[in-house]
């Protein structure tokens, strides 16, 4: 294998950096070797006065290092030596004879970020395809190859903490505005230009280590002195720990080690490293790499079994609704250059879906994230009508009308009168089994569901819903589209609630319960959020929309029986008409822009127990609504309505917010074993007949001390 190439341009040496076989550029322990090789080649030639270090992928420069290698470690010294190998191959590259100009096309992240903060000057292009990150507290690590030491002393300290705590992708303009890199200049010149830059820093006329910006008068007395960094860094703790809880060790962890690169050179660089192969041994890391490589593999799935030798492109959109859904389904499709014709039955309702696709696309306009150009061009794909001209040519409608089966019935007829005969029906439904909707259709074998997650330009996760008469070209035409537009899309067996919603309903159910007994709306949440997930139950509902709950409950009564029953107090403020955040009464009080207040006290008056509440213990609450996530998943696995363990953790992380720090509720049940869920089930519903009746597979599991997932050195087996 060859990565590098190496070219003589006069005194320039140029390394193009193109990992045979693969789409991108990563750091392996064979690309590390051949790293080495070239610098001492460079080091011996003294012909070369200084290089250029160029990708010859079209989208990447480097993004990162290989994450299959980090399986291999299993302990945290092995992690922690891997880590100082990097720091000896990069502080090499930073003190060579031979200065490097990094030529960043494309996404510069991780290991490919520290690599270009090691070399001399950084040249970045101006495309929308180029970000520079350091994302490794997604996986549950820090930079271990030099980043919190570098990247402070670089961009100051606010900046740096930004980058390492968040992980997010700074753009190319936003990357020279902050002093991340020297130059921003357009594609089409940015080899030329690093050479011109290498052969003056070859001459020296361009001063090696220069500063890409000075910097202000504010950061040097936040940063400049110990007293002003600690401020710093307590503040970023104390919002960090506000929004993880205390779940994530790499955060800490972070400020510990940027606080690091304020000291001795040497210390800072073998704290990183400590801290680096603590985090890799850890739990937290292993669920969240599980969860990467899940995600991974979902990009590689085709939604079926066998791929069919045909599969049509879908290159047009029609969609039915110009409501909240149906606009933003429209959104994320024309963000990705399809074209998109939006129907509803009055020129005011098509108006207003419209106005909202254009709100989200600006949003992003002041981000910076496109241009005017782009957004004007995304604008124009975007149609509407109050009939079907122009679906007769399109490859896929989904429909996000009113949820009510007559409603789509006809529209199922309607459509089918003026589409193509290969054309394919998706229903947006979250309540309706999709046999249901197809039972009218002359083509069921092209009719499926879609269920997007609300806000549909936020939610990552699409449930594709299939029957029994779904064609498997159809569903991988639709899963194929649904990663076009930027989802992680799950295949899910067509049954009422689908996945996501069929595992939510029992957990809200039990909170509810909760809520009967007499435990506090804001207690309740509380909890849940100190647990782990993004917002309780009770905020969720006021959320979705207590309408919507109030639809989807008897749907569940009706086909589980008692075990889903909707709880006395959910039942009560629904029949209330309180409609949650949207009709600015719920659970919670708004104000007149929608933002949440307290608690509504008068919302007490209609639960069964009153305005008189009782505490209940965090344990209480969170043993409850885990478990009947956990038993619920299991049965919902039980019955084939999803294909394995790994799309039901990842439709429940990316569909609700399951916390991504346990994995998903399989990989929770393995961690604590399928024998002591069952024993917890069976305690609760010796305590609460009926509700916790723990799944056959559990019990069969349980007796044989089997698992949802192998004990091997990968994590999905």
């Amino acid at each position: 294998m060859t990565a590098l190439t190496v070219e003589r341009v006069g005194a320039v040496a140029v390394i193009t950096f193109d990992l045979p076989g693969e789409p991108i550029n990563k750091f392996s322990r064979a690309v590390k070797d051949e790293f080495v090789a070239v610098l001492d080649a460079l080091e011996r030639d003294t012909g070369v006065g200084a290089a250029v270090l160029l990708s010859g992928k079209p989208d990447t420069f480097i993004a990162g290092a290989d994450i299959e290698e980090f399986l291999a470690w299993t302990t945290a010294f092995q992690a922690e030596a891997a880590s100082k190998e990097g720091h000896q191959l990069l502080e090499r590259l930073e003190r060579a004879r031979v200065p490097m100009v990094a030529a960043i096309h494309g996404a510069c992240l991780g290991g490919g970020l520290e690599t270009a903060l090691a070399c001399a000057y950084r040249i970045a292009s101006d495309h929308e395809k180029t970000v520079l990150a350091l994302p490794e507290i997604q996986l549950g690590l820090i930079p271990g190859a030099g980043g919190t030491q570098r990247l402070p002393h670089v961009v100051g300290l606010q900046a740096a903490l930004d980058m390492i705590l968040t992980g997010r992708n700074v753009r190319a303009k936003k990357a020279l505005q902050m002093g991340l890199v020297h130059e921003m200049v357009h594609p089409s010149i940015l080899r030329r230009v690093a050479l011109e830059r290498a052969a003056a820093l070859a001459a020296g006329t361009l001063r090696r280590g220069a500063r890409p910006r000075e910097r202000s008068l504010v950061d040097l007395a936040l940063e400049g002195n110990p007293l002003g960094r600690s401020v710093v860094l307590k503040k970023a703790g104390e919002m960090a720990l506000a929004k993880s809880k205390g779940h994530y060790p790499a955060i800490p962890a972070a400020l510990a080690a940027v606080e690091a690169a304020y000291g001795s050179r040497a210390g800072g660089f073998a704290t990183e490293a400590k801290l680096f192969g603590e985090l890799a041994a850890s739990p937290v890391c292993r669920e969240l790499i599980f969860l990467f490589f899940a995600t991974t593999a979902l990009k590689k799935d085709p939604g079926v079994a066998a791929v069919p030798a045909v599969v049509p492109p879908i290159e047009s959109l029609g969609v039915l609704g110009a409501g909240f859904m149906g606009a933003g389904i429209t959104t994320v499709a024309v963000q990705q250059g399809i074209p998109v014709r939006l129907k509803d039955a009055s020129l005011e309702r098509v108006g207003k879906g419209l106005a909202a696709v254009r709100s989200v696309l600006s949003e992003r306009l002041k981000k910076r994230q496109v241009t005017r150009q782009q957004l004007d061009d995304q604008l124009l794909l975007a149609g509407g009508t109050v009939d079907y001209t122009g679906f007769g040519h399109v490859d896929l409608v989904i429909e996000a009308v009113f949820e009510d089966l007559a409603v789509k019935h006809q529209v199922v007829r309607e459509l089918e009168a003026v589409l193509d005969e290969g054309a394919i029906v998706a229903s947006n439904t979250s309540t309706i089994p999709i046999a249901r909707i197809a039972e009218v259709s002359r083509r069921p074998e092209r009719v499926l569901g879609m269920h997007f997650f609300s806000p549909v330009h936020k939610m990552p996760l699409l449930e594709v819903i299939v029957t029994p008469a779904t064609r498997d070209d159809v569903t991988a035409a639709v899963v194929a589209f649904g990663k076009r537009i930027g989802k992680t899309v799950i295949v899910v067996r067509d049954a009422p609630g689908f996945y996501v919603n069929r595992i939510l309903n029992p957990y809200l159910n039990e909170a509810g319960r909760l809520l009967d007994a007499g435990c506090a709306v804001d207690a309740l949440d509380a909890a849940v959020v100190a647990d782990g997930f993004p917002v309780g139950p009770i905020t969720l509902l006021d959320e979705v929309g207590l309408d919507v709950a109030g639809k989807v409950a008897p749907i569940f009564h009706e086909a589980f029986g008692e075990r889903m029953a909707p709880p006395a107090s959910l039942r009560a403020v629904v029949e209330a008409g309180r409609l949650g955040r949207k009709g600015k009464s719920g659970f919670y009080l708004y104000d007149a822009e929608g933002v949440r207040g307290g608690v509504d006290p008068s919302v007490y008056t209609l639960f069964p127990t009153g305005a008189q509440r009782v505490a209940v213990e965090a344990s209480e609450i969170t043993e409850r609504l885990t478990c009947a996530i956990l038993g619920e998943a299991a049965r919902c696995l039980e019955e084939g309505i999803i294909r394995s363990p790994r799309d039901g953790d990842v439709g429940a992380v990316f569909g609700f917010g399951y916390p991504p720090f346990r994995g998903g509720p399989f990989r929770t049940i393995d961690a604590m074993g399928a024998g002591a869920l069952v024993s917890r089930l069976e305690k609760l519903n010796d305590r609460f007949p009926g509700r916790f009746v723990p799944a056959e597979m559990l019990v069969h599991m349980a007796r044989r001390g089997e698992r949802f997932y192998p004990q091997t050195g990968h994590p999905l087996g």
